[in-house]
């Protein structure tokens, strides 16, 4: 089978969308009866020259997805940072590699825009995705604080 990793298009919004809701804090989170968000939010990540959403799809179906930003910066002596959100894997299609590939893409894809950090956040709850990270050589360097505005 061919896995083929690409720029997300509005055709791809309800399987992504599906895939955030497909575990437990994406049920909470996320709802699949009005898709109209999901895809407003779609039109400004695509319309961007600083974020890219991709998909991961074999023989013609949406297995995988993630979100990329650049971060423009004064730290680091005036660095870009890459920023990895949403990554998410179908059900069908864990314990695959696929995750794995998907990141990869995304650092690559972070030092090809010169970036020269690669970041990500995760839920305190999600064990398996931190040593998922770990693995792939991230490292837990900082405590991260969020602000919920609604």
């Amino acid at each position: 089978m061919t896995l083929t990793i690409r720029r997300a298009t509005a055709e791809d919004v309800p399987a992504i969308a599906a895939m955030l809701a497909d575990d437990e804090l994406g049920a909470l989170r996320e709802s699949l009866d009005d898709l109209a968000p999901y895809e407003r939010a779609f039109a400004a990540i695509d319309a961007s020259d600083h974020d890219v959403l991709v998909v991961a799809e074999r023989d013609g179906v949406v297995v995988g997805t993630l979100q990329l930003t650049v971060l423009r910066g004064l730290s680091r002596r005036g660095a870009s940072r890459a920023q990895i959100e949403a990554v998410r894997v179908a059900s069908s299609a864990r314990g695959e590699g696929l995750g794995k590939r998907l990141v990869r893409w995304a650092v690559d894809e972070a030092k090809t825009r010169g970036c020269a950090v690669v970041q990500l956040t995760s839920h305190k709850s999600r064990v398996d995705a931190h040593r998922f990270y770990l693995r792939l050589g991230f490292v837990q360097s900082h405590e991260g604080f969020k602000l919920p505005l609604s």
